[in-house]
């Protein structure tokens, strides 16, 4: 529960006047970016916003990727546990503020058009509801697709708007950005965005009547592409509460997708950014795959064979265990905490084989093959640039 807050500014004393020069070159800066860069056509715009929206995303999941698990497991014999878990629910709530903020980076804007673009675009995000009883109640992380997009149009309003509003614009500027853009995330894109993440949910769902193997091949697959689309995984599967089996091959269908993503361009990313795709998100690769859709063929044909094994096996999980992959632990320990699994040795090796060796043995192979043999990917094709 976030209760409304009032915050005091003190006014200035005419005293202050002298600082007045010092002002007035601060404010400069905020008319630098106002118009798009030349050349910047629709695909350049639309890949700056994918590139934000996958930094973004990073930064706020990856803390409670990696300690989540962990700290469930502390918590009855350390009570520190539980503020670890508040500060990264926190953090992951927080996301649609930094895809705001990194998608106004990606086209260089000022710190007032960038804070402005963060205020829009957690307004379209859905995080936020409106408590009866005063202030709002934030749960979750929002809609990622929506966020994105009511960033989008916060984007492009500022370049509308451009040098109009002058030495008006740190009085003016954030309120029609987030009337105007976070006004239209809110009331109109957010409904129909909705609309089409509840398909989504649905088309999964319905992979889940279908018998274990081939369900596995589905849902793994289908899981393998969203992992690096600007659609939420971890949004999906818990909209549906995906439980047991069909959590479980999804699970396996990110796992693919990370191990694969982190051979298939280890050449040109190196140790740091290569380990990112398994212990942060595979989703840092957004741009790239979308810009080349023959990247996403050794990723899903990974997860095609290894959400099979998954299906034939009954690995399972939870609704918050299927759309995170291995990162943090937590499809491995979701799979071995699930009912009917346990922590014996028999378990302890299927577990490691199916989420560490079967997944490197398929991304070293289909890597080799799509790159080395059919000659269809490059290395270069994945690489990472976070400068």
């Amino acid at each position: 529960m976030f209760a409304a807050a009032t915050t005091v500014f003190p006014m200035k004393s005419a005293a202050a006047s002298t600082s007045l020069p010092i002002v007035e070159a601060e404010a400069k800066p905020e008319t630098a970016a106002t118009t798009p860069p030349r050349g910047m056509g629709p695909k350049t715009f639309i890949m700056k916003v994918l590139n934000g929206i996958s930094v973004a995303v990073v930064v706020a999941l990856v803390p409670q990727a990696l300690l989540g698990e962990i700290a469930k497991a502390l918590l009855p014999y350390w009570s520190g546990a539980a503020t670890i878990l508040t500060l990264t629910g926190l953090a992951a709530s927080l996301m649609p503020v930094l895809i705001g903020v990194l998608v106004a980076m990606e086209f260089k804007l000022t710190p007032i058009q960038t804070a402005a673009v963060g205020i829009a675009a957690i307004c379209g995000s859905g995080v936020a509801t409106v408590d009866p009883q005063g202030g709002f109640h934030f749960q979750g992380t929002g809609l990622v697709i929506n966020a994105g997009l009511t960033a989008a149009i916060a984007v492009l309003l500022i370049f509308l708007i451009g040098e109009r509003l002058k030495s008006y614009t740190v009085l003016l500027l954030s309120t029609l950005v987030t009337l105007i853009a976070g006004g239209i995330g809110w009331v109109v894109t957010y409904p129909a965005v909705k609309v089409l993440t509840v398909w989504l949910g649905s088309l999964v769902n319905g992979a889940t009547g279908l018998q274990p193997v081939v369900m596995g091949v589905i849902l793994a697959v289908l899981f393998s592409f969203l992992i690096v689309s600007p659609v939420s995984t971890v949004g999906i599967a818990t909209a549906i509460f995906m439980e047991g089996v069909s959590s479980g091959t999804a699970n396996l269908g990110v796992v693919a997708a990370g191990f694969g993503l982190l051979v298939a361009g280890w050449r040109v990313n190196g140790f740091a950014n290569s380990i990112l795709h398994v212990l942060g998100s595979p989703k840092v690769q957004m741009a790239n795959m979308l810009s080349r859709p023959v990247t996403f063929l050794p990723i899903i044909s990974s997860a095609a064979i290894l959400g099979g094994i998954g299906g034939a096996l009954g690995i399972s999980g939870t609704a918050m265990s299927a759309g995170f992959g291995i990162s943090g632990l937590m499809g491995p320990l979701a799979a071995l905490n699930y009912e009917g699994w346990g922590w014996s040795a028999s378990n302890l090796i299927i577990i490691a084989v199916v989420y560490l060796v079967i997944p490197i043995a398929l991304a070293l192979f289909f890597t080799f093959l799509f790159e080395k043999v059919l000659h269809l990917t490059k290395a270069e094709y994945y690489r990472l640039d976070f400068e």
